[in-house]
């Protein structure tokens, strides 16, 4: 017997249809319908409720006191299973600059663990660093910072089973050009951030394949009338997406809402870029190797720098709803399809469509989260 889910609205990927019924087969997304096509279906009721695609996270460090670089199977099975309740359905595990032996035994931990955790699913892995600048090193740790090394990147590779989906650097390091083009022929996406570039050096990357700017405004060159930097980068070259934290702390929502419109929502992806104290009371936690100290709202190092934030996805699509910098069917859109295309992975997540994995969340019309499914199943419910 086919389960129909009947609601209020249903945010597809060509647009928003409803109210009507949503078909689910074998935990996949069948046909949707205006009326019941059999009368004795099984059907879900969601009365006044928004069906919309699972969030999917692209760019997060920690969840629920674990850390992906605790190259823990057991932690990323608790963060899998806790992300359900941000809505989040699909995620990549993102690492921090580290020792490259280190960098090689998380990798490869994800890679022997990633079909198992029980939640939200792994679509690939995150190499956030080491070929950053210290200039803007943020929660990086700049002892391991060095050039981009194609041989190395090959080792994590390896040892993650082909699992790494995106790699972040700054442009003005010695061998960009080279790598980029190396690892995007690969099939690896390759992110420019923590990075003090000019127009010019993040130009030469793009151009040499590079296509995401890693959490827009922060942790780069700002823009200058005189040397437009790496925001000008982002806002004035084709191709590109930019990650984006609304979390109202890393960001002025004006800021985002010129972000927004400059380069289009379909090319912003909202992150969370959250940390282990995610899900967790205020309190002292580590982010990487260095610790942290959480409250009022945001992560921060003993210095007073942000250090990844606490948000959740579900908090990121409300906010700028909230904010008034995007409609509802935008913001699910920049939580959901433009992070999984932007990486590559849009193919296994990021949208409803016919034949692909029942992955979405029940939502209302003040944009909080009721139920998130997974295959069909209902996972969790607020």
């Amino acid at each position: 017997m086919r389960t129909f889910i009947f609601a209020e609205k249903f945010f597809l990927k060509s647009d928003v249809k409803g109210p009507g019924y949503l078909e689910i087969t074998d935990g996949l997304f069948g046909n949707f319908y205006k009326e019941v096509p059999e009368s004795d279906a099984k059907i879900i009721k969601e009365e006044g409720k928004w069906i919309a695609p699972g969030l999917v996270d692209t760019h997060i460090h920690g969840f629920m006191n674990h850390d992906v670089m605790d190259s823990d199977t057991e932690g990323l099975k608790v963060m899998s299973e806790g992300l359900l309740s941000c809505g989040v359905t699909s995620f990549l595990p993102t690492t921090l600059t580290s020792s490259k032996e280190r960098l090689k035994d998380v990798a490869k931990t994800i890679g022997e663990v990633h079909q198992e955790v029980p939640g939200a699913k792994i679509q690939g892995i995150y190499f956030e660093g080491p070929f950053f600048t210290e200039e803007h090193k943020g929660a990086q740790n700049p002892s391991y910072f060095g050039d981009p090394d194609i041989e190395i990147f090959n080792e994590w590779q390896e040892a993650s089973g082909g699992l790494i989906k995106k790699i972040a650097l700054a442009p003005e390091r010695k061998g960009v050009k080279e790598f980029v083009k190396a690892v995007t022929d690969e099939g690896v996406v390759v992110a420019l951030g923590h990075s003090d570039a000019t127009l010019e050096q993040a130009t030469e990357a793009v151009e040499s394949g590079a296509s995401v700017f890693v959490h827009a405004y922060n942790g780069m060159r700002g823009l200058n009338h005189r040397e437009p930097g790496m925001v000008g980068a982002l806002m004035s070259l084709k191709h590109v997406f930019s990650e984006l934290i609304c979390d109202g702390h890393h960001v002025h929502p004006n800021a985002a809402d010129i972000l927004m419109e400059k380069v289009g929502h379909d090319h912003v992806a909202l992150i969370t870029d959250c940390m282990m104290a995610g899900g967790m009371p205020d309190g002292n936690y580590n982010l990487g190797e260095f610790p942290v100290v959480v409250k009022e709202g945001t992560a921060r190092l003993e210095s007073g720098n942000l250090a990844g934030s606490i948000l959740k996805l579900k908090e990121a699509i409300k906010n700028v709803v909230d904010w008034e910098i995007a409609t509802p069917e935008q913001a699910i859109m920049m939580a959901s399809l433009v992070p999984a295309v932007s990486c590559k992975i849009d193919d296994k997540c990021g949208m409803i469509a016919r034949g692909r994995d029942a992955d979405f969340i029940v939502l209302n019309p003040n944009m909080e989260i009721d139920a998130t499914y997974l295959d069909g199943v209902e996972r969790y419910r607020a």
